[in-house]
């Protein structure tokens, strides 16, 4: 049995309107909340650092990694080595441990004796990591450089269960996590704050009217011609004579100044969920939609063939194909050009329309040029 649903036409509706003088055209004002600069923005410098090792996870109860798994073995291997005893890795045959990958996020603001949680998960097998304890691992950033050591009981917050050829488990049990596992052993470089006298404020969503935006408040609150924005994603910030030795006082306030940043007109569509998320700066222009679900059913039915009486043939097992078609009647709407998303969604629930069928009516209004935004499909 097949279902399948589609829209079957959708035509664009040209209309004008002839204006007798000129006009002042408003500009369109959209809900958008106020928020703190700190919520849209970031001081460059101020990231994580991203770092990793290889390790392994002992003490597991069979259900660590197979013969088959040669990182696994080989590690052992030279473990014992490092210990003074030698054994040949094609001789180990051992389901209690497992090689695991282990990262962790580092922050700038780490000190060396802090301490950070990691992420262990298996590279190999393995069935499951529950009661493993993580053996020393050191953890190196990308340039080879090891910065912290991780060590530890490893939590993975679930369990499997096997026996008498049944299973049962709970969340996923091959990926697990150490909390504190790790102890920074280096700090990371980063030059001080201001070193030169300026501060650059990195937007998250780079635009230039929300930089624009950012560089007024703090002028009016500071002073003209304190700030000003490079791009549509830094804002370069002189610091004040009397901030040059207070630098993280000077941020701090930086970071709870008001500002109503500006978003983009954006639709975001997740077809695998049927989802979908509009933003309130989205608009659309006239169009017309009609549509119409069509349910095709097809269904095969085995028909047995029997051979005369006294004849040679065989029987025989064929199919009768059946074909069943049932359509509903067209739904024709038009959706004027809207002040608000909830206009929109108004007339598409008009329409009868489902979430997957917004989503095809979506794409078609875009590509009809009529939906004014950015179509996001994830």
């Amino acid at each position: 049995m097949f279902r399948k649903t589609f829209c079957l036409f959708l035509a664009v509706v040209l209309f004008g309107t002839a204006l007798a003088g000129a006009q002042t055209v408003e500009p369109l004002r959209y809900e958008v909340p106020t928020v703190r600069i700190k919520d849209i923005a970031r001081v460059q410098g101020v990231r994580e650092n991203q770092i990793y090792g290889l390790g392994l996870v002992v003490g597991l109860n069979g259900t660590g990694d197979g013969s088959g798994t040669r990182a696994n073995v080989q590690m052992i291997a030279n473990m014992l080595e490092s210990f003074g005893i030698t054994v040949s890795a094609s001789d180990m045959r051992v389901r209690n441990i497992a090689a695991v990958m282990v990262t962790a996020e580092l922050p700038t603001s780490a000190k060396a004796g802090d301490r950070v949680d990691v992420t262990v998960s298996s590279i190999g097998d393995a069935r499951s990591l529950q009661g493993g304890f993580l053996l020393q691992t050191p953890l190196q950033a990308a340039n080879g450089q090891v910065y912290a050591v991780a060590q530890g009981p490893v939590s993975i917050g679930g369990f499997v269960v096997r026996g008498g050829g049944a299973s049962a488990q709970m969340n996923h049990t091959t990926v697990g996590s150490v909390p504190g596992g790790a102890i920074v052993e280096r700090e990371v470089d980063t030059p001080g704050f201001a070193s030169d006298g300026y501060i650059s404020m990195v937007l998250a969503e780079p635009d230039f009217t929300t930089a624009s935006r950012v560089v007024e408040v703090i002028n009016a609150v500071y002073g003209p011609d304190l700030a000003w924005a490079r791009d549509q994603a830094t804002v370069e910030i002189r610091v004040p004579d009397e901030y040059l030795y207070n630098v993280v006082s000077f941020i701090a306030q930086l970071e709870e100044l008001p500002v109503q940043p500006d978003v983009n007109a954006r639709v975001v569509i997740n077809e695998r969920t049927g989802t979908v998320v509009m933003g309130a700066s989205v608009r659309i222009a006239t169009v017309a939609v009609a549509k119409d679900n069509l349910r095709v059913q097809i269904q095969a039915s085995p028909v047995i063939s029997q051979p005369p009486p006294l004849s040679e043939g065989f029987t025989v097992v064929d199919r009768e194909i059946s074909v069943e078609v049932e359509g509903e009647p067209s739904n024709f709407a038009v959706l004027g050009g809207t002040a608000s998303v909830q206009d929109l969604v108004d007339a598409l629930n008009a329409v009868g329309a489902s979430p997957r069928d917004i989503i095809s009516i979506l794409q078609a209004i875009k590509a009809a040029g009529a939906l004014f935004g950015e179509l996001i499909i994830i």
